[in-house]
């Protein structure tokens, strides 16, 4: 019975990979792409190894680690991905309206410029 739902489980997680692929072509610009291709592998990715794991109970340990470490990962590594992406928006053709995050950095330098500290704020264009 357990192998029936770990198999069921692993192939609901097989599907999330595949809308991550559709979601990756189908998308329009680079953030789109990364939240489709995150969010999708992230949940399939887990799913898949809760399958493994009810499938063979040995490795159920395992793959809670690897799901553990999926979970702090993957967001961490879209995050930075996202700001690699926002600095370059303009050769990407990402079209941000409104822009929260170029607002705040120009409010952190001007807030920087006006405290005379000398410290000023990364501004990404």
């Amino acid at each position: 019975m357990m192998a029936i739902i770990g198999a069921f489980t692993s192939l609901v997680g097989a599907l999330f990979f595949l809308l991550s692929g559709i979601g990756l072509i189908r998308m329009p610009d680079a953030f789109n792409r990364m939240q489709a291709g995150t969010k999708a592998t992230t949940l399939g990715s887990i799913l898949f190894l809760i399958g493994i794991g009810l499938q063979e109970p040995d490795y159920l340990g395992r793959t809670i680690i690897l799901v553990v470490f999926i979970v702090l990962t993957n967001p961490v590594s879209s995050n930075a991905l996202a700001r690699a992406a926002h600095g370059y928006r303009k050769h990407i053709g990402a079209k941000m309206v409104p822009d929260a995050l170029a607002e705040a950095n120009e409010k952190t330098a001007d807030a920087a410029a006006k405290d005379g500290s000398g410290k000023e704020a990364a501004h990404v264009d």
